[in-house]
């Protein structure tokens, strides 16, 4: 193991960790967890923010790969996708399997 290797994976978690250090997008990402796949409108909703703003977050979740979406008609349902954010947050949250 180099320190190339190691200096690379740190950079990739620290990443990880300031895409889901922002408030409204740890809510979206603690949501999906908890709750199960959303839209927007519903994420919107719960979290009392405008669609756009809402949007905006889905669109950097969306690009780290954290979240994927998926079309159903005229809309796109929300998903985590990331195990490495489905881990921290249920340890932050202290989230049991069967509390899912």
């Amino acid at each position: 193991m180099n320190n190339e290797y190691i200096d690379r994976e740190l950079e990739e978690k620290a990443e990880l960790l300031k895409i889901i250090g922002h408030p409204v997008r740890l809510c979206i990402v603690r949501n999906l967890l908890d709750g199960g796949n959303r839209n927007v409108s519903e994420m919107q909703e719960c979290l009392c923010i405008p669609q756009s703003t809402v949007s905006q977050h889905l669109a950097k979740l969306k690009s780290a790969g954290i979240i994927e979406g998926q079309r159903n008609k005229n809309q796109i349902v929300y998903a985590l996708a990331n195990e490495d954010v489905k881990k921290i947050i249920k340890s932050m949250f202290d989230i049991k399997e069967e509390d899912k």
